[in-house]
């Protein structure tokens, strides 16, 4: 009976060549199965549907409407392997940089995100997971 039913092929959400792209930025990494790029794509989805559920529940239990970066530094306390490895890489706020962010945020509101520049030396992480028009879906198939 299962095998009859029609199976939606899997389709990761973030393009599969930008995924190889930062897999590859690994020196120890030469060549890219297929198969474990889907993989990699697959987990960093589930993992970022996570976090974000995670900290929007925080943003709920505070009755705040905007997720903000506090939010999220406490969502990543609270959840053990998750704050082992990442806890580190997110910023600090301090009192004195929120007052000058909440200044330059409200004269660039009106601005778009994407016109908004990076610092010197950085590169936006949406550029990275831009698909290009001619690349295809990955399908598995079991064989």
């Amino acid at each position: 009976m299962a095998e009859d039913e029609a199976v939606d092929p899997i389709r990761p959400e973030f393009p599969t060549s930008r995924v190889k792209k930062i897999m590859k930025l690994d020196k120890d990494i030469n060549k890219v199965n297929s198969e474990a790029v889907f993989l990699v794509s697959c987990s960093a989805n589930l993992f970022l549907r996570f976090l974000a559920e995670r900290t929007a529940e925080v943003a709920a239990e505070k009755k705040k409407k905007t997720v903000k970066l506090d939010h999220l530094r406490t969502a990543v306390k609270r959840h053990r392997p998750t704050s082992d490895f990442l806890l580190d890489s997110l910023p600090i706020p301090a009192e004195s940089t929120q007052s000058v962010a909440r200044s330059a945020t409200d004269r660039d509101r009106s601005r778009p995100v994407a016109d908004k520049s990076a610092p010197a030396g950085t590169r936006r992480i949406d550029h990275f997971f831009r698909k290009p028009e001619n690349e295809a879906p990955i399908q598995i198939n079991d064989a």
